[in-house]
């Protein structure tokens, strides 16, 4: 998979967005504000960062050579990957999918709780007024 389409299908992804809050050679895809995808445009092979389960992490890494730990990140929750190194579309689009699908569930899991805590402060600043 080269960088462009591997950029074409993180930004398929519902509410994906991209950005550069590292400096302008790298990329990051974000949902909900948080990092999903890390990529560089000035990498010779073209690789990227992918959050992964940390079980599945190492089957990766034992299936694929072009898959090691994640570069400057959480070794046990990235894998940096090889895009143009032979791992098939299919299986780098299903470790995309996997990282946006980790990312998103966590945040809709937290959302009950930021509504909570949106509600009490919306509470406490009534009570406040008074």
């Amino acid at each position: 998979m080269d960088l462009a389409s591997f950029r074409d299908y993180c930004l398929s992804k519902p509410n994906a967005t991209e950005g550069t809050p590292f400096g302008p050679d790298t990329l990051v895809f974000k949902v909900g504000g948080k990092i999903f995808a890390i990529t560089s445009f000035d990498e010779i092979p073209a690789r990227a960062n992918l959050k992964c389960d940390p079980d599945l992490a190492l089957e990766f890494r034992d299936r694929y050579e072009q898959v090691r730990p994640g570069y400057h990140m959480n070794k046990k929750h990235w894998n940096t990957v090889e895009l143009e190194a032979g791992i098939p579309d299919a299986e780098i689009r299903r470790m995309i999918d996997h990282s946006y699908d980790l990312v998103s569930t966590r945040l809709l899991r937290r959302a009950p709780i930021n509504r909570a805590r949106l509600s009490r402060t919306k509470q406490r600043r009534a009570k406040s007024d008074r």
